[in-house]
């Protein structure tokens, strides 16, 4: 699926996994998939990194992967994100992460800080939208 995007630039002064805005072609889009808001829970309901954003930002990121999966798609279907965080100071490291698992062009994303979660050892939620 082709995708093209408006680079969000250097504003932020580190590189971010995030674009200003992204399109795809419908004619290429059998399916939109919209993924939940997903803690740093495991397989087996447990919490994965308490006290460790980085921990926590990847659990998220892999149990978005894993719904995708379920309904045929892949993080690079991803064309949008939404990131709830307990505290902001984590946001290098979050993007760290990030661009670990996401590729250019990147998804949209609005990040933004809460005052806690389900999970009160939760720091992070992360929820997504995919075009496959």
């Amino acid at each position: 699926m082709e995708k093209e995007s408006v680079p969000f630039g250097v504003a932020m002064g580190m590189k971010v996994a995030f674009c200003n805005a992204i399109s795809v072609h419908l004619s290429q889009v059998e399916r939109l998939i919209w993924v939940s808001g997903q803690i740093a829970l495991d397989q087996h309901g447990r919490l994965i990194g308490k006290g460790d954003i980085e921990a926590q930002t990847e659990q998220c990121i892999k149990n978005v992967e894993a719904a995708l999966k379920k309904l045929g798609g892949s993080l690079d279907d991803v064309v949008g994100v939404t990131v709830f965080v307990k505290d902001i100071s984590g946001l290098k490291t979050i993007h760290e992460v990030r661009l670990r698992y996401f590729k250019e062009p990147y998804p949209t994303s609005t990040l933004v800080e809460v005052k806690g979660f389900v999970n009160p050892d939760a720091l992070i939620e992360i929820s997504a939208m995919a075009a496959v």
